[in-house]
């Protein structure tokens, strides 16, 4: 396959969705289009959709298209793939878990919230907070928001239990893709009432995207951590519990926090990780 065929649509197709020619949500042209206008074989073309896949721009779906999932963000971000719940990390590390549910209701998407979100203005959403407790911690402040739309029936029971589960297994939803950012960010007042900070004055948020099967977003979520107990791991491909279709890249080792009770979590890197904690 000649790569610099496949490189170049792949770069052509990236930078129209980037400039939004292509927006978020929307789907791609079909394949034979694409074929007829940059006049190649149907290989080079997903060759290069397959590029987009790995680099979180868009979502395949089976047998209807290729849908747009990149926004615009407005810091250098890097993206990590790949989906596991609270619960089943704690089982992992070998470590007690407890979810209480601090905030529980329902709220109206405004235009802000919207442009941090990527839910559109006006839905109505599921608004949860949760904390997360390891051996007895409280060490995450999950702050969710799911559209009410695809996931009917949520309680504040199910929602100390796991949301994944009810979405997979009582809704019937497959969840697929997940976007994630990073960053570091001075701990609020809510965080130190909630968390067990100790000397920290900064969290980690995690804020995440997830879709569905058919590409569309019904959660957003801002995860913070303590970073004492902060660590994400990566795994090569078809390693982890629930691999993103698509997610590949290098494996890293990514922590924070010091001594040997630090928590890991299983994801895979589509682009190298850089990260300082200059907050802390």
């Amino acid at each position: 396959m000649p790569k610099a065929k496949y490189e170049g649509i792949y770069r052509s197709i990236k930078k129209r969705i980037e400039a939004q020619d292509y927006p978020y949500q929307s789907l791609l042209p079909s394949e034979n289009t694409l074929i007829a206008e940059y006049a190649c074989s149907r290989n080079t073309v997903r060759r290069a959709l397959a590029e987009l896949v790995a680099d979180g721009y868009v979502q395949t779906m089976q047998g209807r298209g290729v849908r747009v999932i990149y926004q615009p963000v407005g810091k250098t971000t890097f993206t990590i793939g790949g989906i596991e719940t609270f619960q089943e990390t704690a089982r992992r590390n070998h470590l007690r878990a407890v979810t209480k549910v601090t905030k529980f209701g329902t709220v109206i998407a405004t235009e802000q919230f919207a442009a941090e979100s990527g839910f559109s203005e006006g839905d109505e959403l599921w608004a949860v907070q949760r904390v997360r407790y390891l051996d007895g911690k409280a060490l995450i402040l999950d702050i969710n928001y799911f559209l009410k739309e695809f996931v009917p029936g949520l309680t504040p029971e199910i929602a100390a239990n796991s949301i994944y589960d009810y979405i997979e297994n009582t809704l019937g939803m497959q969840i697929i893709t997940s976007k994630r950012r990073i960053t570091v960010e001075h701990a609020t007042a809510r965080d130190e009432k909630l968390l067990d900070m100790g000397t920290y004055g900064c969290v980690v948020v995690v804020a995440n995207q997830t879709f569905n099967a058919a590409g569309l977003l019904f959660e957003y979520t801002q995860s913070r951590h303590q970073p004492d107990y902060f660590s994400f791991r990566t795994l090569p491909r078809g390693k982890s519990e629930r691999q993103t279709p698509g997610a590949g890249g290098s494996t890293w080792d990514f922590a924070l926090g010091r001594g040997s009770g630090k928590m890991g979590f299983r994801v895979s890197l589509n682009q190298n990780l850089f990260y300082r904690c200059n907050a802390c």
